[in-house]
């Protein structure tokens, strides 16, 4: 499926390019270099930070409570060489680098849906459960952590809903077996790769910003997270979506249904119902989003995000007995 040079230039998504050069970059710095710098560094993040909001977080990512061992098979972060998906090597270099090389520890790129039987460094684990092994990190961020400016007005948006996305899982096929071609509904499957799905369900891509026309805009999980939920909830759109069973960076988990977004049915069955509610209800639509933002501000801070990572993987590293 062919991208238009418009959705190429202007589809509102991270620009690989300086995303790529910059790791690179990163990669060219001896590591002795970071260490050196690396208590300069941690003093400076540090400084008229909030250390009740930082410690909460960095609990909530690391749930470790008692020291254990690792596996012997497990070894230092450092030797973990890149593989594909590119992005999520990059991403685990950009933290643990400041630690020493003999460091250990585990990383699984990928959606991941379960658990490890040991503490592991992840982008996305299970909501309910015991995911204490589950250590998450802002991995793959060049494509999860997007955030946009709406200048669009809720009540200047149209009645609708908007899906566009690869209609894979029985979830997502589901929603367009129901609500494809409803009037309440856009939605159209975007995805390279052949599908048996019905051929009229596939349209090109669409850029974010033309998403942001509609009022409401599906965030249906994938094979883990709705990676669109961040640009959503930015957005002075609102994002409509069952109760999400998958967490990353984001701390899906922590979210509060009809109060950071609609939420409906697993089975659609108040689909309808719902977004007609929120259309004739306008000023309840309003304190979603002005909720939303206030909740995506939080990751907006650069110098706070480096410096969770940093007590995250700190605080795995002392779970480990290794600090």
């Amino acid at each position: 499926m062919k991208k238009s040079l418009r959705y190429r230039f202007h589809s509102g998504k991270n620009w690989k390019f300086f995303y790529y050069s910059k790791n690179i970059a990163r990669r060219l710095v001896p590591r002795w270099v970071y260490n050196l710098v690396f208590p300069l560094r941690c003093k400076c993040l540090m400084k008229g930070q909030n250390m009740e909001y930082l410690m909460d977080r960095v609990n909530y990512y690391c749930k470790l409570d008692e020291e254990r061992e690792l596996p012997t098979e497990v070894g230092a972060m450092s030797r973990i060489k890149d593989g594909h998906p590119a992005v999520y090597y990059h991403d685990f270099f950009r933290t643990h680098r400041f630690f020493g090389k003999e460091m250990r520890g585990a990383m699984l790129p990928g959606d991941i849906t379960y658990v490890p039987d040991f503490p592991t460094f992840l982008k996305s684990r299970p909501i309910k459960g015991d995911n204490r092994n589950s250590v998450v990190l802002k991995l793959c961020r060049v494509r999860h952590f997007v955030f946009l400016k709406d200048t669009i007005k809720f009540e200047d948006k149209e009645d609708k809903v908007i899906f566009r996305g690869g209609v894979i899982q029985p979830h997502r096929r589901l929603f367009m077996q129901k609500f494809f071609g409803h009037p309440l509904v856009d939605a159209c499957e975007v995805t390279k790769r052949p599908s048996s799905n019905p051929p009229e369900w596939k349209r090109p891509p669409m850029t974010l910003y033309d998403h942001l026309k509609y009022k409401f805009i599906m965030s249906l999980e994938g094979n883990d997270v709705a990676s669109n939920l961040k640009w959503v909830m930015s957005s002075n759109s609102i994002a409509v979506m069952p109760k999400p069973t998958y967490e990353t960076w984001f701390m899906e988990g922590r979210l509060i249904p009809n109060y950071h977004y609609i939420e409906i049915k697993p089975d659609y069955s108040d689909f309808e119902e719902r977004i007609k509610y929120y259309i004739e209800h306008t000023d309840e639509a309003n304190e979603i989003i002005k909720h939303a933002h206030e909740y995506v501000a939080q990751f907006m801070d650069r110098r706070r995000e480096d410096l969770l990572e940093i007590l995250v993987m700190k605080k795995y590293l002392k779970m480990t007995k290794q600090v």
